[in-house]
């Protein structure tokens, strides 16, 4: 309440609201009026009546009497007078609407945007809402429609992806500030999607699938490369090892067949004695190992009676040049 301090011998006091006008005073017909903020909105209905109206939560009643608006009546029961009055239920729910905007985007891609408008009648003026517009639906429609053509093609279309929340507030904003002096209040406004065309969004896919099979043919590369590598230096490492073995068996080969020469010696052969001994067991050896190669991959060599001794003679041969070469001499 606001007090206000007249005359002294006036003592009067007023007092005013948000909506509507209320006037008091001590004294009769001393009366001070005082607007309020908003002179169009709309009262509750004050009046009398000999019949009751039940009207339900979340709703109003709005009372005409001989058509002319009196205000409207809380939820609960109500008393009218129904020959000269009549009670009409207005919602005061939130509604939704889903509009649907065709338009075009900065880079010339057609685009379907489908938004949805959460919206309610607002109580204290719902005289506005219901005897000073007709299909509000249509208006909020037609105020999207006006936001989203302008706001669209001045983005491209990733660009429009990425904005949503900045296209949402453009419209809330718009569409609240044309329905708000008709008594309906804007509440929520959502792009539920934004669809391109149908070859756009073909395109869009193949162009992604493409970038995708891109990223993936490189990463096949690069693995490839890695066990190519990886590979190469497995078998460097297994020759080196290979190479290690094989020296390692041949100086064993060598030092076993020293040792062989010299128990020999000591058993009473001399040295192409032993020799022959030795090339006659390893070839035995050989046609040991031929006869029991489960891969049947080995080679044939002559064998016969005359065969060991001409290996022999040949093994013999090449060591007896060999004793017979002169210590700086080569042979070609």
């Amino acid at each position: 309440p606001r007090f206000l301090k007249g005359d002294e011998s006036e003592s009067r006091f007023c007092f005013a609201v948000d909506q509507g006008v209320t006037l008091a005073s001590m004294e009769p017909g001393a009366q001070t009026i005082i607007g309020s903020a908003d002179d169009d909105a709309s009262s509750p209905f004050t009046g009398f009546g000999i019949c009751c109206s039940c009207v339900p939560a979340g709703s109003v009643g709005v009372v005409q009497q001989f058509g002319k608006f009196q205000g409207y009546m809380e939820p609960g029961m109500n008393i009218y007078c129904p020959c000269i009055q009549s009670v009409q239920t207005v919602s005061l729910a939130v509604r939704q609407i889903e509009c649907y905007t065709e338009c075009k985007t900065k880079d010339n891609a057609t685009m379907t945007v489908r938004t949805a408008i959460q919206y309610r009648i607002n109580k204290l003026r719902v005289k506005q809402a219901v005897f000073e517009i007709d299909n509000p639906e249509a208006q909020i429609r037609a105020a999207v429609d006006n936001v989203v053509r302008s706001s669209i093609p001045s983005m491209e279309l990733d660009a429009a992806y990425s904005n949503k929340d900045t296209l949402c507030n453009e419209i809330l904003n718009s569409v609240k500030a044309a329905m708000q002096p008709y008594g309906y209040s804007v509440t929520n406004v959502l792009v539920t999607d934004l669809s391109p065309d149908k070859a756009l969004l073909q395109a869009m896919n193949a162009q992604l699938a493409a970038r995708r099979q891109r990223e993936a043919a490189i990463e096949q590369g690069e693995a490839q490369k890695v066990l190519q590598v990886k590979a190469a230096e497995a078998d460097a490492e297994a020759k080196f090892l290979a190479g290690q073995g094989m020296a390692r068996m041949r100086t064993a080969i060598a030092d076993g067949f020293k040792d062989s020469m010299l128990s020999m010696s000591e058993g009473g052969l001399d040295p192409q004695e032993a020799m022959h001994m030795m090339i006659t067991t390893q070839y035995l050896d050989t046609l040991k190992d031929f006869a029991n190669n489960p891969n049947h991959s080995a080679i044939m060599v002559p064998h016969g009676p005359g065969a060991v001794k001409d290996i022999e003679s040949q093994v013999r041969d090449g060591f007896i040049s060999a004793s017979a070469m002169r210590p700086g001499q080569h042979t070609m």
